[in-house]
């Protein structure tokens, strides 16, 4: 057993390592995702920015685009071909579509000539990326599955682009079914995985600078000569305040 020691704020204190695996990973979690980061009370001035806005619409897109693709998927074509209510929540799924790619690619241009990848950022930039590429597959699924004319249209035309490059045995682009299990399951998974993770390692490593902040930034300053510059000891007698006794 892992011993505790109470600490001053009521949360105990674990004196050894962690023996079992939900220990090993609560200590990792918690030392790779810190409360403090995942949930901060503020951000950096700059994130005010319109810059940084677009990141955040495209979220609120995809969640809109979960909720009325859950309501569609439920309900089926029919009723989004005859229900007047259908047909406005398969026009807001459309348009929260349209609204998300707008979204992300602003938000990836900005972030590319913000040079995003900054500050080991890396695999932040590239999971933000794998997540624009795999919306693209997500969203050409989800116009195969207008049941219309179009639909049918783009299906065959893709079949022999698929065909083409030898996929299309297993990817088969005419066979409703296999394309709902794609479009409802499969890729909008891969995509909240990839976009929880994008989230994550942006709250870990925080919010990029701008490219113009200037070292003598106070947020910047602080957070890059933290470590480096640890401040000064400051001695009793300099900490004392006026009238204190000697």
């Amino acid at each position: 057993m892992t011993a505790h020691t109470p600490a001053a704020d009521g949360v105990p204190v674990e004196d050894d390592d962690a023996h079992t695996w939900t220990g090993k990973a609560r200590r990792w979690m918690l030392g790779k995702l810190p409360p403090d980061k995942l949930l901060p009370e503020d951000q950096p001035s700059y994130v005010m920015s319109w810059a940084y806005v677009f990141g955040m619409g495209a979220v609120a897109s995809l969640l809109w685009i979960i909720i009325s693709g859950v309501v569609l998927g439920l309900n089926g074509p029919q009723w989004y071909h005859v229900s007047s209510l259908g047909s406005f929540v398969n026009s807001t799924h459309l348009w929260s579509v349209e609204l998300f790619f707008m979204f992300m690619v602003v938000h990836l241009w900005l972030k590319f000539w913000m040079a995003a990848w900054r500050g080991g950022r890396v695999l932040t930039w590239i999971t933000g990326m794998v997540s624009f590429v795999v919306s693209i597959v997500a969203a050409f699924t989800g116009y195969l599955l207008q049941t219309n004319f179009d639909s049918q249209w783009i299906a065959f035309e893709a079949k022999d682009a698929l065909n083409a490059v030898g996929v299309g045995a297993w990817f088969n682009v005419t066979n409703v079914g296999q394309i709902f299990v794609w479009h409802i399951t499969l890729l909008p998974m891969a995509v909240g995985a990839v976009v929880v993770l994008h989230v994550l390692l942006v709250r870990v490593h925080g919010v990029v600078p701008p490219l113009e902040a200037a070292e003598g930034d106070a947020q910047l300053r602080d957070s890059a000569w933290a470590p480096s510059h640890p401040p000064e000891p400051v001695s009793p007698r300099d900490s004392a305040k006026p009238g204190d006794p000697a």
